[in-house]
């Protein structure tokens, strides 16, 4: 590899600035390691807990878009705490390098919404089941440590279990799955603050064994809080998919989410209007209960596609609360047909079959 090829880095990295810092990464000490072998880039990138998440997005992109460069591998840590007094304890948050997982987690998706009840875990649950219909193998992580609804979707409500200090996902059509509704009573009342929430996302990528995957789903709370962004913090995602509603008011949340989606580096893959029109069993009469076209409103004012219009449809509810995905109970039907539409279209977007380490910072 010739000198020029390392000096173009170099030269991508000076130009990227930390905000915080005001200065550029280089100078600030944030990239070591730094080697350039055969057209393959690998660096170590510090990044402390309030350095913007996008950065790690920034610094991959810059090198990737550089002729001759034909990988990037990027290890990111903490900075390493000062030794302690002896008989102390280290600050918390600071931690040295961090190994990822072997979990090979593939695509790996968050499912979001501006406000709770547009069915968003509803989305997330049949587009996973949709693609283990189709030979993929999928993981879904339930997220919503608030109101984890993915055990009820699937119909499974057991304590997995712990092999080798990892816990084994438990699996249901073909899909496996881990949520905290799957480790605390079904009634106990969420009240979790922000560190919590960050914990238990970080074990749930961290010490759950997935194995390989082709898609990894993430089903997030709604709304911009702590599990959004440890989540973005956690892992290099390949995009979110954001649910929403006809209605103003769920367009108007909707559009803030997407939005800290975009702050944090993490493209908007697309759009899921859900409960978009009636379409009448018996004559086929499509009726906009809500108004119409709001999807592709927000869709539009994004620059992100409108993947699909889900359909109000009776008994999609109850077979919900039955554990039955519509896709796999009711492959004819209208919502089913329009979420296997969608998932094509996700499918299509983020590419083929891939696996792939993910990037964990604390």
């Amino acid at each position: 590899m010739t000198r020029s090829v390392e000096s173009q880095v170099a030269a991508a990295l000076s130009g990227i600035r930390n905000p915080r810092l005001g200065s550029d990464v280089m100078s600030a000490g944030m990239v070591q390691n730094l080697a350039v072998t055969d057209g393959r880039v690998s660096l170590t990138f510090v990044l402390t807990r309030d350095d913007p998440a996008a950065l790690v997005r920034e610094v991959r992109r810059a090198l990737k878009d550089l002729p001759g460069v034909s990988d990037v591998k990027i290890d990111l840590v903490e900075p390493k705490a000062p030794p302690a007094p002896q008989g102390t304890q280290p600050a918390a948050g600071m931690h040295g390098p961090l190994t990822p997982g072997p979990e090979q987690l593939g695509h790996i998706l968050a499912i979001s919404s501006g406000k709770g009840g547009v069915g968003k875990s509803t989305i997330a649950a049949n587009l996973a089941a949709e693609l283990a219909r189709k030979g993929r193998r999928v993981g879904v992580m339930d997220a919503d440590v608030y109101g984890p609804n993915i055990p009820r979707m699937f119909g499974v409500n057991e304590k997995p279990p712990v092999r080798g200090n990892k816990i084994v996902p438990l699996e249901r059509y073909g899909v496996k799955l881990i949520s905290l509704g799957f480790l605390v009573e079904r009634d106990a009342p969420a009240i979790w603050r922000g560190p919590i929430v960050t914990k238990i996302i970080q074990q749930f990528l961290r010490d759950v064994d997935w194995g390989p995957l082709d898609f990894f789903i993430v089903d997030l709370p709604p709304g911009t809080g702590d599990a959004q962004l440890s989540l973005a913090q956690s892992v290099q995602l390949d995009g979110a998919i954001i649910v929403t509603t006809p209605q103003e008011v769920a367009i108007g949340d909707a559009l803030r989410g997407a939005k800290m989606f975009d702050r944090v580096g993490v493209p908007v893959i697309g759009i899921v209007e859900n409960m978009s029109y009636f379409e009448c069993p018996h004559c086929g009469t499509r009726t906009h209960v809500f108004l119409a076209d709001g999807g592709k409103r927000l869709a539009d004012e994004l620059g992100a596609p409108l993947l699909g219009n889900v359909p109000l449809q009776a008994r999609m509810a109850d077979l919900a609360d039955e554990g039955k995905p519509i896709v796999l109970a009711e492959p004819d039907s209208p919502a089913a047909r329009a979420l296997a539409h969608i998932t094509s279209e996700v499918e299509a977007k983020v590419g083929g079959k891939k696996v792939r380490l993910p990037i964990l910072t604390g």
